[in-house]
């Protein structure tokens, strides 16, 4: 048991360093990333195509990467916005980490991209414990979902910058009970915004934009209560609370929801996942595990896939 844990706190250690590498580089280039967790069919893919569309409207160099275990429907999906979109197939693997993230976005992310959306892989799991290098990490949950997920899923909800909530449009026919989703987000999240949206009606359309444009200037981002138990918070003179590291780096600090990861190093997954390969993940080998950022050449640049 021993060696389980130490591998899995080996391999979250090693995504931690490669992540901080990676909010680094991207830092510099003047590039937020925002990274979007959920459930499967939570509507965010619809959700992220009007943002990225927006955006484009709007003169903002925007990009948009999709991590998916099989397909590119969401990649052509989202490349109807018109603006950079690339596929990520996972090949059976339940998140992205940060390594894998540096090794696609090099040569292909636009130089002057200021906004990247993550589409994480469709899961409330494993994503929750992995640092991409983001500026902001994102929840959504729709109202088809139960008021009761954030209680269930404490560590994706527990780490979010922002919760979102899709689907309004068809809240008073599934009951959702607005003011109890919020209590129960309140309950794991003390003090963290939720919004309302609806890709279908428009409603909310930009927040995600905004925020991260917000974020990217230097607006003060919500710290996470699960973060300050586990990260030194000190004033940066300005009065407001800044972390030493990042918030996802605080996912070390797993829920009840990841307390499977004691056994997830040496079990195999179902037909789902499709492979037999340890889940411990151990990130591949890319530049001595500190994936690093170069413009690409502007003619490679495209709405690839890979």
């Amino acid at each position: 048991m021993c060696r389980v844990v130490d591998l899995q706190q080996a391999v979250l250690a090693k995504n931690d360093a490669c992540a901080h590498t990676l909010r680094e580089d991207l830092a510099a280039r003047g590039t937020a990333v925002v990274n979007l967790l959920s459930s499967p069919g939570s509507g965010k893919t619809a959700l992220l195509e009007r943002e990225l569309t927006l955006a484009r409207s709007r003169g903002i160099p925007v990009a948009a990467l999709t991590a998916d275990l099989a397909t590119e429907n969401d990649a052509v999906r989202l490349a109807r916005s018109g603006v950079p979109v690339k596929q990520v197939l996972t090949d059976g693997l339940c998140h992205l980490e940060a390594e894998m993230l540096g090794g696609h976005l090099h040569g292909w992310l636009p130089a002057d991209t200021r906004l990247l959306f993550i589409e994480n892989v469709g899961n409330l799991v494993c994503p929750a414990s992995y640092d991409l290098g983001e500026t902001l990490r994102i929840v959504l949950a729709s109202v088809t979902e139960g008021e009761d997920k954030p209680l269930k899923y404490p560590t994706a909800f527990g780490l979010a910058h922002l919760v979102v909530v899709t689907k309004t449009d068809i809240a008073e026919a599934v009951s959702f009970d607005e003011a109890e989703f919020r209590a129960n987000v309140e309950r794991i999240n003390p003090g963290v915004e939720v919004v309302l949206t609806s890709a279908r009606r428009g409603e909310g359309d930009g927040v995600l934009v905004d925020r991260a444009l917000a974020a990217r200037d230097g607006a003060p981002v919500h710290i996470p209560v699960m973060t300050r138990k586990s990260h030194h918070v000190h004033d940066a003179g300005d009065g407001q609370p800044r972390e030493e590291g990042h918030l996802p780096a605080g996912a070390h600090t797993h829920g009840t929801d990841h307390s499977h990861h004691a056994d997830h190093t040496h079990h195999t997954h179902g037909k789902d996942h499709g492979h037999q390969r340890e889940h411990a993940h151990a990130p591949r080998a890319q530049d001595g595990g500190r994936p690093h950022i170069t413009d690409p050449d502007p003619d490679t640049v495209a709405s690839g896939r890979s």
